[in-house]
């Protein structure tokens, strides 16, 4: 993409109704609009990093087994009422009445639709185990919605349903989604650590939040450092695994790491002192199980092997979306903007072009510009009619991880300068080394 042919309404000022990081970042590099309170416009640069996050949630649920599917934003009171939640649920949900008077809602969840599609089309335990989910827009509510996309009232959610024969089937399911998201968390750049929580309106027992550390995060958090170390790498998981799924999230939950809702101060005290680390956290998902919380009362039931009908066992899975991108501006930026991880950039490189106008550095840049996107990846070039200090300062803020500077006097010596976002580091290359180093870090042979 040429920058001159671009929408990028970047802003050069602060704006005042940004409290924090990441909602001044994503007004400021033009990602955003409010359109009313809690509710954004996403901009084309906002939203191509809203669909590559989207991108890896779906390729991490596929991995694991779950079928992709898609329920509607506004949903019937009636199952709302026969599953007990409608009026339990409270004043976040928008209550709405069509032309013919019939109540309906628009979705903060969909425990309830998903259960009603079980239940009209699943009769036995052969069909068993199945996890559906969705990616969909929700819509909550809150009194005060503020610092941006973190707590909007409209966000993007990946929610997962799973649909079990027994109770231990059900936990391989939840442990099955524990390691999925830590595939899809450490692929965007982030460390999610999964916490013991409080279930809330979904209910169950069992349920792990998944936070990210920072300064800004909603929720107190109690962590032993030593799950810091813990890192999902390139390990290959066989999800059908119970054993396999079971062990790897032992790994991860050993260490103590609870919320402020769950703490429990005399298990934190055992940890070594040096270990015992408290700070605040971004919930980026949550997983529950919770048993036949719904399935019992919407009547979800199955044949098994005995030919008895029982309740089947569910989970649901959430994974904020569209909460994701301020999350991971908040765990990556310094001062002049945004650093954004290899895994979700809007853009793979930048090009920026010292002298336009000059042949040379002209078509150099064009050269770049061609070569990488020949191999697979999308550059973004600064070809416009601007100072270098400019130029640099709209890379800085957008927060490209890698940045190819070309001016008269690297050409004159044969080089380009490659410059990373993360470290600041630079180093004059060769156009074609630069690109093939590029091509390198995005896992592109040519």
């Amino acid at each position: 993409m040429r920058l001159s042919r671009y929408f990028l309404p970047v802003l050069k000022e602060n704006p005042a109704e940004a409290q924090i990081v990441s909602h001044r970042l994503m007004l400021r590099a033009g990602m955003i609009k409010q359109a009313q309170a809690g509710i954004y416009s996403w901009l084309p640069l906002g939203y191509k990093v809203l669909r590559n996050i989207e991108t890896i949630v779906h390729e991490e649920q596929v991995r694991a087994g779950h079928i992709p599917m898609l329920m509607p934003t506004l949903q019937s009171a009636d199952l709302w009422r026969e599953s007990g939640r409608y009026d339990d649920y409270g004043e976040e949900m928008l209550r709405i009445t069509d032309r013919h008077g019939r109540d309906m809602l628009y979705g903060p969840t969909n425990e309830e639709l998903i259960t009603d599609i079980f239940r009209s089309h699943v009769s036995s335990y052969r069909d068993l185990p199945l996890t559906l989910y969705h990616i969909q827009w929700k819509f909550r509510d809150e009194i005060r919605p503020r610092f941006g996309v973190m707590r909007g009232r409209e966000f993007l959610m990946k929610d997962g349903y799973n649909f079990d024969v027994d109770k231990d089937s059900a936990l391989h399911a939840y442990n099955r989604h524990m390691v999925s998201y830590l595939r899809t968390y450490e692929r965007m750049g982030l460390q999610a650590i999964p916490m013991r929580a409080d279930s809330g309106p979904i209910g169950g027992d069992n349920t792990h939040e998944f936070l990210v550390l920072a300064e800004t995060g909603e929720s107190e958090v109690f962590y032993d450092s030593a799950i810091l170390d813990l890192k999902f790498g390139d390990r290959v998981v066989a999800y059908d695994s119970r054993e396999e799924c079971a062990e790897i999230v032992r790994e991860w939950t050993t260490p103590y790491a609870r919320t402020d809702e769950t703490h429990d101060p005399a298990l934190f005290d055992a940890i070594p002192e040096e270990r015992r680390k408290t700070s605040r956290g971004i919930e980026v998902g949550q997983i529950f199980y919770f048993g036949t919380k719904y399935s019992e009362p919407l009547g979800a039931t199955v044949q098994n092997a005995e030919g008895k009908a029982v309740p089947v066992h569910m989970g649901s899975h959430g994974i904020g979306v569209s909460r994701l991108l301020g999350a991971i501006i908040e765990a990556s930026h310094d001062d002049k903007g945004i650093i954004w991880p290899e895994g979700v950039t809007p853009f793979h490189c930048g090009i920026v072009n010292l002298k336009q106008g000059d042949a040379e550095a002209d078509t150099a840049c064009e050269t770049l510009y061609a070569a990488l996107t020949a191999i697979g990846l999308e550059p973004l070039y600064d070809d416009r009619n601007e100072r270098a200090g400019g130029k640099f300062a709209t890379m800085d803020l957008i927060g490209l991880p890698w940045r190819i500077t070309v001016g008269p006097r690297g050409l004159k010596n044969g080089v380009v300068e490659l410059t990373s976002r993360r470290t600041g580091e630079s180093e004059e290359l060769t156009s074609e080394l630069a690109v093939r180093k590029v091509a390198e870090i995005y896992g592109k042979t040519g």
